[in-house]
């Protein structure tokens, strides 16, 4: 997960040499499976990309429920392409970027109409996905952290927000995010490295607010102000 607080590795924005990272082990597996079976196939595809796509999501809508919702249309979205894919176009199928391209085009859609509906609730609903063997204070601390790191990718505009949430947190190569976003890699970059720079200015901000106002910090991030808790630092 991305740390706002800390400096990108690399100047150009985190095109650090992917080295391997970055790959998608699954594709040869799902484009076979896809053109064995479309039932069967889709299935495989599902588990195969249903953590990248609903973390994406998540990360880029910032409400856990809303994120449920984008994953959901966007595979519902890639099922019924696929019945009118013939052969050729399923084997040339690169399944990771395509699901990706789809989740991100219904979610710019969505900016398109969000100002004729009601303004959402607080970011208070975006935690990473649960780590089962995960401590009930590390839990704590990782929903605080997530809901603020949802709060500063609102932030951002939503092609910086796209390209930080699929390099840093789905974790594709450049090449891979130009693909999903349809620009070019240098583009790619750019997006990266001022979505981090900024993400790092807004982070500082929000910390020298909170220090000169805790309270007003626990509300911005959606969570109780308690004079006790706030006296005896615990959260």
């Amino acid at each position: 997960m991305i740390r706002p607080g800390a400096p990108s590795t690399a100047a150009d924005g985190g095109d650090r040499g992917d080295g391997g990272r970055g790959i998608d082990p699954a594709c040869a597996h799902v484009v076979a499976a896809l053109s064995g079976d479309l039932d069967a196939g889709f299935a495989a595809m599902y588990e195969a990309y249903r953590g990248a796509v609903f973390s994406t999501a998540l990360r880029l809508c910032g409400r856990w429920a809303e994120a449920e919702d984008l994953a959901a249309e966007a595979f519902l979205r890639a099922y019924r392409a696929l019945c009118g894919y013939g052969p050729e176009r399923i084997a040339d199928l690169r399944p990771r970027a395509w699901l990706l391209t789809i989740l991100t085009n219904v979610w710019r859609n969505g900016l398109r109409t969000a100002a004729r509906k009601p303004p959402p609730g607080p970011l208070e609903d975006a935690p990473d996905p649960p780590d089962p063997a995960e401590g009930v204070e590390d839990a704590a601390a990782r929903h605080e952290t997530g809901r603020e790191l949802a709060g500063l990718l609102a932030e951002l505009p939503a092609a910086q927000r796209a390209a930080v949430v699929l390099r840093h947190v789905t974790d594709l190569p450049v090449a891979e995010i130009a693909e999903v976003m349809g620009v070019p890699e240098g583009t790619v970059k750019s997006h990266v490295s001022r979505g981090l720079a900024r993400l790092r200015r807004l982070h500082a901000e929000a910390d020298m607010r909170g220090q000169a106002d805790p309270r007003g910090r626990a509300a911005r991030r959606g969570g109780p102000v308690d004079d006790d808790r706030e006296r005896g630092g615990v959260r």
